[in-house]
């Protein structure tokens, strides 16, 4: 008996060990439970992964499912540790010229005219809720300084071809101090050089469709499953920064 509940305790710390954190993500197809990159870099952070990317949405659903109060419930809000955004789509996220103070101001549901009003909404809106927590007497953050701290992390395209987006996520998360997942930059190739040997670009090595963009041909949804050697990279490369935001407890 002793035994028994000597390893049913050992276990149990060995659990709690391995999920210290909980990640939730939204974006797109390339963020989607099928992939498998975000499942992967959770389990090496020791993270539960709680994915809500849908295919086919952009930044504008998940600015409508804020609104709804379907992107995450209130008790999840308590227990996350990190929003990650990988709505990747190739437009303009930092254009400032249609932006409002407060996320209240905005007029929903949202359209997908304006990427960057639709990221600005996402971003204030989530750091207002955790903010409001400290007035919150049902929550662990209530009567807090800071409320619960925010903490939102944005992505890159899978690789460097997206140049709008890539340019414009940086300077989005230059803006507000947030960490930028630097998928492009470590996924191991760059549009500037083509394949030595299929003369085309190296993206396309790991897709079975493609996409033009400013002329170029490139790769699009890269295979999915975790045991796909692009999903594990790109799970190493979240898994990588997360470690750089969260202390091991």
């Amino acid at each position: 008996m002793i035994l028994l509940l000597t390893f049913v305790t050992a276990l149990s710390a060995q659990e709690n060990k391995e999920n210290r954190y909980t990640f939730l993500l939204t974006g797109a197809s390339f963020a989607s439970p099928n992939n498998g990159w975000f499942e992967v870099g959770c389990e090496l952070t020791g993270a539960t992964p709680l994915n809500r990317a849908i295919g086919g949405e952009a930044i504008a659903d998940a600015a409508n499912r804020m609104e709804k109060g379907t992107l995450y419930s209130k008790e999840e809000l308590e227990n996350i540790d990190a929003l990650v955004i990988m709505q990747v789509h190739d437009r303009d996220v930092f254009d400032e010229s249609q932006l409002k103070n407060k996320y209240t101001d905005y007029k929903t549901p949202f359209d997908r005219n304006n990427y960057a009003a639709a990221f600005d909404y996402v971003i204030k809106r989530y750091l207002t809720e955790c903010y409001n927590l400290k007035f919150d007497e049902t929550s662990k953050y209530y009567n807090s300084r800071m409320g619960k701290p925010a903490v939102v992390v944005l992505c890159t395209d899978w690789h460097d071809g997206r140049v709008t987006y890539n340019t414009a996520v940086r300077n989005l998360g230059e803006k507000w101090g947030f960490p930028v997942v630097e998928f492009d930059k470590y996924i191991g190739f760059s549009r500037n050089r083509l394949h030595p040997v299929t003369g085309e670009q190296v993206s396309r090595l790991f897709t079975a469709d493609k996409q033009v963009i400013s002329g170029e041909t490139f790769g699009w949804h890269p295979e999915n499953g975790q045991e796909q050697y692009l999903q594990r990279r790109m799970g190493a490369i979240f898994a990588d920064t997360m470690r750089k935001i969260f202390p091991v407890k």
